[in-house]
């Protein structure tokens, strides 16, 4: 089962999750320039929006991975997400640090698994896929067997696809950088002008100075 990408899309503009600034571009942490800036974590104020993309979540895992047997959070912005879901899937929840503790235990991989299981990773944004795949990484090298990983949004990126099919691990988006091009032109937020440049950004991100 695909999401409902342009309902996602419109939840994410509407909880101002995401913002388009072509003329006045936002700059990345990698200091790409970019036209949009996405920060899921917004949506969590906002009970109606958050159980929407919930919902969206838990039918996909369902329908895509129904073998799994636990759920990986990525920290820290998909450890929400991933409680969520599945708490609603009724399924075991951990989470992935980005580096070990350095204190206590060491741990890198919070909650209780067993060698063997077959996880899905909840992650709330792809880019690149680099960070994703580093919790992949990490939950192999555990002895876990990371059969998906589901995103609330992509760029759309080709060197996400490569390193996913090169990791070979399948990932689902419950909605994507084109259908939000597509309503935020329906809906006037941009004018036609604007869609072929901001298409025009994704395929060379790393070069795009601005309009």
């Amino acid at each position: 089962m695909k999401s409902n990408e342009k309902a996602v899309a419109e939840k994410l503009l509407q909880s101002n999750a995401i913002r388009l600034s072509p003329e006045q571009p936002f700059t990345w942490a990698s200091g790409w320039k970019s036209p949009i800036y996405c920060d899921n974590r917004k949506v969590l104020s906002f009970p109606y929006v958050r159980d929407f993309i919930k919902s969206e979540m838990c039918n996909v895992i369902f329908e895509q991975f129904p073998e799994a047997d636990i759920l990986a959070g990525v920290a820290t912005a998909g450890i929400a997400w991933g409680a969520m879901a599945a708490d609603q899937l009724k399924l075991p929840y951990i989470y992935v640090r980005p580096k070990p503790k350095e204190h206590g235990l060491g741990n890198q991989i919070e909650g209780a698994y067993e060698t063997g299981s077959k996880v899905v990773v909840v992650e709330d944004l792809i880019s690149t896929g680099k960070s994703s795949l580093q919790v992949v990484d990490v939950l192999r090298a555990a002895g876990m067997e990371v059969i998906g990983m589901v995103s609330i949004f992509t760029y759309g990126f080709g060197v996400a696809d490569k390193a996913f099919a090169d990791a070979g691990v399948p990932y689902r988006s419950l909605t994507n950088y084109e259908n939000l091009v597509g309503l935020a032109l329906e809906k006037g937020i941009i004018d036609a002008s604007m869609q072929p440049v901001l298409l025009k950004w994704r395929e060379d991100p790393a070069n795009w100075t601005g309009l």
